[in-house]
């Protein structure tokens, strides 16, 4: 940037931190941010009845998991969003290519809300909703490196971690948006919701695409690539210079490896996967789990700013690394103490009755059919299916051939082979093995639901919110981070990829992936080795080979 800018920045900027034009800059740039990422959460937060609406032709487990797959799809295609934005944004402008992510995510979400359902169209139901989920995701995937760039390149020297903090708060504000707009439908339309209601949300979203345009066409070009464009040096190539010149890649690739997939896994176990944890594993009613995610993320979501400000001192790196480790470190503990505090029967029954399937390991499948048509009928599969989709702990024990059982403490209930048995004779058995599990696991303490009144609500809500100050360490100085690691002529498209490779791929993925891990194991915490792992990866790549950059000038 040139003297007569930076004047004008010193000029503008007041004692009190931020100046009026860079508080409509931040303003614009996060009001449009939370939005979209409204409109992506939603379908999170509806898993549940997204799950029985577009995907009722599979079995629970499999239905389960292949709802969490069509969320992820969305995550899959953020790193060519990021290309194909990052370019743009790179060569036409940040402001012009605001636009365009904003009204490509604002008409994909609203018709969700128009979508006819299985039951009405059949295959077609899903496959549509797939498409507008990867539509979503591209927009996604070239909206959060603009928004970072736009207000970095804005940010006075010195303050850039504060400034892109604000950024960071969108997401997490994004999903509490769409939190209560649920709520609040739930409230209005009561049983219907469950029916019709659903789509409320979603076919809200024209509202808020017509807030975020308005807000957008206020906003002017970011200072550093007009002094580009006015000085001629503005990439030609980004893809090329960014990707085909081996030193920035190399920082491409360490900036994924060494911060951003640790900082997804970290911020999707966090808002995400806790969650999923609450209603699958510990069977709490879903309202109520939402509200106290709600209430997390309401007392943790300032500290998004307070770790942005404190990157401006201490820098970023440090901050991110230590939010990784720390992780890493009490993730066991703290889902630990959520069972005890959410559902404590589960833990006693578990301890005073425990669930072993003892089967055949060649008769077990991996209960993953991304097509829909799989039938698993086999007698651990039965099982397996049983217990995963009534939340239920579970060890696994090799046999040789033979029918696999299921014991419930000293009772032993023999599943059955389905192979052979038409869809009648399948569901007649199926029937009669379900009651006497269900009968079983009652006899032993297993609740069919977290029981409200046995639940620790202050403990939890304060177990979520340290999974959230976890998520606010790691997220809120990335944005900085990112956006001084690489050049301006090329920052676009360079810190958009790892960016979205990580919270797409690493992050996005990891609902179904940790569920994928307990369906297969029974051990309902064998899913947060995935994001323990990663965080470690992440965070010693990132001690020991990505630089820090607070005092580097942009």
């Amino acid at each position: 940037m040139t003297e007569t800018a930076h004047d004008t920045i010193d000029t503008n900027q007041n004692q009190t931190g931020i100046d009026k034009n860079h508080r409509k800059v931040i303003l614009a740039s996060s009001l449009g941010t939370v939005f979209e990422w409204y409109d992506f959460f939603l379908y999170g937060s509806l898993a549940a009845i997204i799950r029985t609406k577009f995907f009722a032709g599979v079995n629970e487990t499999t239905g389960f998991i292949f709802t969490l797959l069509a969320f992820a799809a969305g995550f899959a295609v953020r790193p060519f969003g990021a290309l194909v934005f990052g370019r743009l944004g790179d060569m036409v402008g940040r402001k012009f290519t605001f636009l365009i992510t904003i009204l490509i995510m604002g008409l994909s979400t609203a018709l969700v809300g128009l979508l006819p359902t299985y039951a009405t169209i059949g295959v077609a139901a899903p496959i549509l909703l797939i498409t507008l989920r990867l539509l979503q995701g591209l927009a996604l995937g070239g909206e959060y490196g603009g928004a970072a760039v736009y207000v970095a390149e804005h940010a006075p020297p010195g303050k850039r971690g504060f400034y892109t903090s604000w950024i960071q708060t969108t997401a997490t504000l994004g999903l509490f948006l769409s939190l209560l707009v649920i709520l609040g439908c739930q409230y209005l339309v009561g049983d219907a919701f469950a029916d019709w209601g659903w789509r409320l949300p979603f076919l809200l979203s024209l509202v808020l695409l017509a807030v975020s345009v308005y807000i957008r066409m206020q906003l002017n070009e970011s200072p550093v690539f007009q002094e580009m464009k006015n000085e001629g040096t503005l990439s030609k190539s980004p893809l090329k210079d960014s990707f085909a010149n081996w030193p920035n890649l190399k920082i491409v690739l360490l900036a994924l490896f060494g911060a951003t997939a640790g900082q997804a896994v970290v911020w999707y176990t966090g808002q995400f996967y806790a969650l999923f944890f609450l209603t699958e594993m510990l069977q709490m009613q879903g309202q109520t789990a939402n509200i106290l995610i709600a209430c997390a993320l309401l007392l943790g979501t300032p500290f998004f700013v307070i770790f942005g400000i404190l990157s401006d001192k201490i820098g970023r790196k440090a901050i991110i690394m230590t939010g990784c480790l720390l992780a890493a470190a009490s993730y066991f503990p703290i889902f630990n103490a959520l069972t005890h505090y959410v559902n404590p029967a589960i833990q006693t029954a578990s301890e005073n009755s425990p669930v072993v399937i003892a089967a055949d390991p060649d008769t077990c499948s991996v209960q993953i059919d991304p097509t829909g048509t799989a039938e698993f009928r086999s007698s651990c599969d039965i099982a397996v299916a049983y217990l995963a989709g009534r939340g239920v702990p579970y060890s696994n024990e090799e046999t040789t051939g033979g029918v696999a059982q299921v014991r419930v403490g000293d009772q032993v209930i023999a599943s059955f082979e389905g192979d052979q048995l038409s869809r009648e004779e399948f569901a007649s058995q199926r029937n009669a093995f379900t009651t006497q599990m269900d009968q079983s696991l009652d006899a032993a303490g297993y609740p069919q639901q977290a029981d409200p009144e046995n639940i620790n609500y202050p403990m939890v809500v304060l177990l979520l919110t340290a999974l959230v100050i976890l998520v606010t360490m790691v997220y809120g100085p990335i944005a900085a981070w990112l956006v001084e690691l690489f050049p301006s002529r090329i920052r676009y498209t360079s810190m958009s990829l790892p960016y979205h490779i990580g919270n797409g791929w690493f992050g996005g993925f990891l609902p179904a992936v940790s569920f994928g891990l307990v369906a297969l194991t029974g051990d309902i915490y064998y899913g947060l080795w995935y994001p323990v792992t990663v965080a470690l990866v992440s965070a010693i790549i990132g001690i020991f080979f990505l630089r820090e950059t607070k005092d580097d000038p942009l």
